[in-house]
């Protein structure tokens, strides 16, 4: 059975993962008969956000902790990631993935990513295995694999910055996917786009989809 690695930045979209973009990734694995294993770095938040004001906290938070409530508890630290045991890597979207796993949101085109994320990003690259990312994660991949191509939809900001950072970007609409056959690359905009749960669930499907027939 096809196993894939789904990395977490969090718990909820305004300063971790999206919930919806991990659910709609574990259930799209599960439905299409593989398997799925989660992982997030063990480090501090870049900020806690009161997701019912949209106001920061004074509190610290870390992602391990707070992705394992997405994983129910059952998710490992991403330092102990071996490519071997894995066919696929996917990184679902929100304010995590460019605020934890990376510091796009404070540097744009300038950004760093989290080593344990680049490494884990690199070493499936090298390995020929594909990556998938949804909605802003992307720019992950852009910043790591140099001349690849991806999508977060059709921001005009962000995919200037993408192809500042030597990647090309491709403009789609909320469901639709890029694959970059070269880099076994695909991405979708997900919530940078669609309005819907429904919509998120198709895009999401799409790219494991995609994912799988690269293995």
């Amino acid at each position: 059975m096809k196993k894939i690695a789904i990395v977490l930045s969090g718990c909820g979209v305004f300063d971790g993962t999206e919930i919806h973009e991990a659910t709609m990734s574990m259930l799209a694995v599960d439905q299409q008969g593989a398997q799925y294993e989660l992982f997030a770095p063990d480090i501090n938040q870049a900020h806690v956000i009161n997701h019912l004001t949209g106001k920061p906290g004074e509190e610290i938070r870390n992602v391990l902790v707070e992705s394992a409530r997405i994983a129910r508890g059952k998710i490992r630290n991403l330092k102990d990631f071996n490519p071997a045991e894995f066919d696929a890597l996917l990184f679902p979207g929100g304010s995590g993935a460019v605020r934890n796993l990376s510091d796009y949101a404070f540097k744009g085109v300038e950004m760093s990513v989290n080593s344990d994320v680049e490494k884990a990003i690199k070493s499936m690259h090298a390995a020929g295995k594909p990556i998938g990312a949804l909605c802003i994660a992307p720019v992950l991949l852009a910043k790591v694999i140099g001349g690849c191509n991806v999508t977060i939809g059709n921001d005009k900001d962000t995919a200037s910055h993408i192809e500042k950072m030597s990647a090309h970007h491709s403009s789609t609409n909320a469901t639709g996917i890029v694959i970059d056959e070269k880099n076994k690359l695909v991405t979708t905009p997900c919530y940078m786009l669609g309005t819907r749960i429904s919509e998120i669930y198709e895009g999401t499907g799409k790219v494991v989809t995609a994912l799988l027939k690269m293995m």
